[in-house]
Formats: C-alpha cells, structure tokens, sequence
C-alpha cells in the first residue's frame, strides 16, 4: 500500500523523533516509567535536589482574608463551638447566610507581585519555592479548566501558579508546586442542608457530598474509611495533570492523605509526571507522607518533624514560619531566625533538606517580620553557604546535648540548639563542623566526638581549620580529649558559625 507522505504528516513525524531526542541531539530512549511501583523505583533522587537543602512555600488563599484560626478556616468557621465558628458569627454572621465562596470576591491580592516575591526567595537562599497550588478548600490557584473555581476567573483574577512558575525560574530557582486537595472529601459539611456547602450548584468548590466519617484527622487511618467516589478521584487527577502539562513543576509535594486515592491512580499519576517529565528532559522530584507510597519511589517528607539520625536516602522536612498557622493570621506566633537556621543545619547534616512554609497575606503583602526572617537566613546562607548547599552527610550527624525528637509533629518537643551543639557537613576532603552558637566568655571550644582516639578523625588528618566569615588565622590542638579550636577575636556573625576543617 502506498503511503502519501505530505507535509503535515512530515511535520509529525519530525516531531515524534524529537522527542526521543536529548539537549545534545543524540537518540534518547523513550520514558520507561510503568505505573508500578517496581517501575517507579528506577526513578533517581535527582542531585539538585540532593544539593539544593532549602526550599519555599506558602499558604496563599481565600482563607488568609478572615486571617483567623488557621488555614483551616474554611472548615472550622462551619463547626459548630470552634473559636473560627464563633469569630465567623461575630464578624461575617452566621455560616448559612454567609459562607466561605462568599470571602472569594474579598480575597483580590491587589499588592500580589511574583517577582518582588521570587527575588525575596532568591536573597533568601532559597534553591526552590512555590505555591499551595490547591489548599483543601477546592480552591485552584491557577488558571484551570478542570475546576471552574480558580483563582484566574475569581478573586485576583490572575493566573498565580502561571505568574509564579516564571517568576521563579527567572531567579534560577526550581518550582514547586503542592497539593493538598484530597483532603477536600470529607473537608465541609456537605450532609448540612442549611449550609451553601450542601448547594449542589456550589459542589466544584465544597466537593460532592459526603458523610462525616471520611473526615477523622486523629483517627483516619485507624478506623474505617469510605473512600471517594471515582468521578472526585478522576477530578484530583485532572487538576495534578492539568498543572503538570501547564506549568512543568520541578517538584511535585503530595500532602497527607494521599493514600485515600486509589492505588492505580497513584501509581498512574507519578508515572506519568516522571515520564513526561524525562521526555522533556526535566529531572523532576515527588514527595509524599506517611506511607502514601513506597519509600524507593519517591521522597520521604516528614512535617513539622526531623529524623533522629542520618539516612541513607535524602529526606524532607516541611514546616512552618509561624507556630500557629500555615497561613497569614492576625496574631503570629513567629519562630526565631535562630532556631530556624539551626533547624536548617541539623536537616542537612542527616541528609535531609528544609521546606519552610512562609505567610503572605490576603493582598499579597509579605509580613515585615517574615521578610526580616528571610532575609537574615540568606545572609547567614551567603557567609556558610558552603557549609549547606551541596553538601552530603559525614561519619555522624554531629554532637551536642539537645536532644532531637525524631518524627512527624515532634518539632515542638525539640529545644534550640546551644553552642555545644555541633552539627557536620562534608564534601570531598573538606569536613564542616557548625557549631549552632557562639560560646560567650570562652577562648576556645572543644568538639569531643573529634578526638584523636576515636574512628572519626585520625591524628595528624587535619590539614588545616578556618571559620567562614573570618580571615583570621586560627590555632587547634588534636588530642584524645577532642579537638580544641583557639577562637577568632571576633564573633563571624550573629548565629551559627562554621569550622571549615581541610583533611590530608
């Protein structure tokens, strides 16, 4: 049979050999990723992400227009008795005549502008950033045609996730994106007839209805569960798509949850962002919790929690500028830029890396106290940067007597790191040890995990110890006791502070 070749079906064929092609025009093979587990294991951790160690995100949404509570707002303000119910009546008036779509033509973010937001991440040390691309509250923030709710034909009437993936990039930071959305069955009381979340006109917003068992964040995965129905698992796996074909996220994060989709859809969804991924040439990561999916198919993210040691996988830690919120509120509670860098160091040196939720707020103005944070994190990052960034786990995390508690939800439970506190770094022959404070009244200090007796550091190993920040030259003694370094006459910055120690 002959076949007519013209020039469209050129052009098509053209197009199909460029895809099998990489950046140096030789033939690439086409993406293998099945969706099994056992093909998703052959996907690699790629190294900038291994290297990159500090991250950005943030809570930006209808929710942070009341400001109140929490990012949960959009739930509790319909929970009869919770302070957001109460502060809801108080202000809005009561939920049935006033609900929560009813904040969208509010939230406008008329002072929203992606580059200032971008170029702040960037000063800040940040290696990638990105939004809640969807917080639980069904809301899109980009311009979707899976979900009419978004925020490109409502509320700021912009394409945020669009606006932000350029913005970012143009920074030389990789993107992020996060999603949060299968929380939305079971998120409102969709079974309250008195309530617009029972409004089928209103259902792509609240999601379909479903009864209150679905919902138990204490107890879901111990008691029996009613999972959602296919047509809300085909639109979770619309929006995911529809982001990845739009805006080609380098990082994908899966909140909590994520094990209430179906398994196929699961394996399903990461093959096909790693495979279109690969096909672009595009070294992408996904993070899950919990046990969501196999630990060899993807990054392990641990919120509000660290490890206890170090791991042979890198790892993720997401957690939160403010105690007592994801989202901007009225009343912060904000950590100190003491702790968060030393939090910072204590991830790194177990292989893990930093994903530090931050808190704009309804208008798209970033709050002073948070800017200040930012910016002295990357002024501590531009003086021991070497010390972070690309950096791999030495012999042992580090020493100290601040006790780490290790897992989910335990950062509360862990204390700010002192100046006996050393955490380590490595790259080739280069051993970092960052002391997490500087030891007023002292000359000297003494690391004693570093004796010469021990299987960490041999007699005569050392070549030479500087202190980042500083020209001064220092003087160190290497004996069974530890090694005992003379410090500098001058304190090399206001928080932590690194031994740079060269190795023979």
């Amino acid at each position: 049979m002959k076949t007519s070749f013209t020039r469209r079906t050129f052009l098509q064929a053209a197009a199909a050999a460029t895809a099998t092609l990489g950046s140096t025009g030789f033939l690439r093979a086409r993406p293998a990723y099945e969706p099994t587990w056992d093909s998703l294991a052959k996907h690699p951790v790629p190294d900038w992400f291994a290297d990159a160690k500090f991250g950005i995100f943030f809570h930006w949404g209808i929710y942070t227009v009341p400001a109140f509570d929490s990012e949960w707002y959009s739930r509790n303000m319909y929970i009869e008795g919770h302070r957001a119910n109460q502060y809801h009546k108080l202000v809005y008036g009561a939920p049935a005549n006033f609900g929560y779509k009813d904040f969208i033509p509010m939230f406008r973010g008329e002072r929203f502008n992606p580059e200032e937001w971008a170029l702040l991440f960037r000063k800040a040390g940040a290696r990638f950033a990105g939004p809640v691309t969807e917080h639980a509250d069904g809301f899109s923030m980009w311009e979707s045609k899976v979900n009419e709710w978004n925020a490109a034909r409502m509320g700021p009437r912009r394409d945020v996730v669009g606006e932000l993936s350029r913005a970012i990039r143009n920074e030389g930071m990789k993107f992020l994106s996060t999603f949060h959305h299968q929380w939305l069955w079971g998120w409102y009381p969709t079974v309250d007839k008195t309530l617009d979340a029972s409004d089928p006109k209103y259902s792509g917003l609240y999601g379909p209805p479903a009864p209150g068992s679905p919902f138990n964040y204490h107890g879901y995965r111990t008691h029996p569960l009613i999972p959602p129905p296919q047509d809300f698992q085909d639109i979770w796996e619309a929006k995911v798509k529809e982001v990845i074909d739009k805006y080609h996220p380098d990082h994908i994060y899966f909140d909590s949850r994520l094990e209430i989709i179906d398994e196929r859809r699961r394996t399903d969804l990461m093959a096909y962002f790693y495979s279109q991924s690969e096909a672009r040439n595009q070294e992408v990561t996904l993070s899950y919790k919990q046990d969501a999916v196999p630990a060899d198919t993807a990054i392990l993210d641990l919120e509000c929690g660290r490890q206890a040691g170090i791991t042979p996988r890198p790892w993720m830690t997401d957690d939160v500028i403010d105690w007592t919120s994801w989202c901007y509120v009225q009343k912060p509670d904000y950590k100190s830029t003491n702790r968060l860098i030393g939090q910072l160091i204590d991830i790194v040196s177990k292989n893990g890396t930093l994903l530090l939720d931050i808190n704009p707020a309804s208008d798209g103005v970033m709050p002073e106290p948070t800017v200040e944070r930012l910016l002295a994190i990357g002024e501590w990052l531009r003086v021991n940067g070497e010390a972070i960034y690309g950096t791999r786990p030495w012999k042992t995390y580090g020493e100290g007597p601040t006790l780490v508690q290790s897992g989910e939800f335990s950062e509360t439970k862990t204390s700010e790191f002192t100046a006996d506190d050393f955490r380590f770094t490595s790259r080739w022959k280069t051993l970092y040890a960052i002391a997490c404070g500087w030891p007023d009244g002292k000359t000297d200090v003494t690391i004693k995990s570093l004796n010469s007796e021990g299987k960490l550091l041999s007699k005569g190993e050392i070549a030479n110890i500087s202190v980042l920040g500083s020209d001064e030259k220092l003087t160190w003694q290497h004996d069974a006791g530890g090694l005992k370094i003379k410090l500098p006459t001058q304190k090399p910055g206001d928080y932590a502070f690194v031994y740079k120690i060269l190795l023979s």
